[in-house]
């Protein structure tokens, strides 16, 4: 399945528009505990942990955006827009993605 953050695709016709799909995922409070746990881990003000996390639920959510595509029949999602939130007064980070799900020709 073709995802771009674009509005159209160069070469390609949108034949079909099935709507808003989307997708999310959350880290709970025990990832940064753990994350932090390591420390020792981040170098240069960054940490490959707690990064690799953060991967992790964006692929998890773009995942379950295709999910829904998927089962209306698209062949892409254009239009992707991917946010980081805290939620629970910030002890939980939520990463969600959107977009509209398209058949191109």
């Amino acid at each position: 399945m073709l995802l771009t953050t674009t509005n159209t695709v160069e070469g390609k016709k949108i034949s079909k528009y099935y709507g808003l799909v989307s997708g999310e995922a959350i880290l709970g409070a025990n990832i940064f505990k753990d994350l932090f746990a390591g420390i020792r881990d981040i170098v240069g003000g960054r940490s490959a942990a707690y990064e690799e996390e953060l991967r992790r639920a964006k692929e998890i959510a773009l995942e379950e955006m295709q999910q829904q595509a998927r089962s209306k029949g698209a062949n892409a999602i254009i239009g992707i827009d991917l946010d980081y939130e805290t939620v629970g007064n910030g002890t939980m980070l939520m990463v969600s993605a959107s977009g509209t799900a398209v058949t191109l020709e």
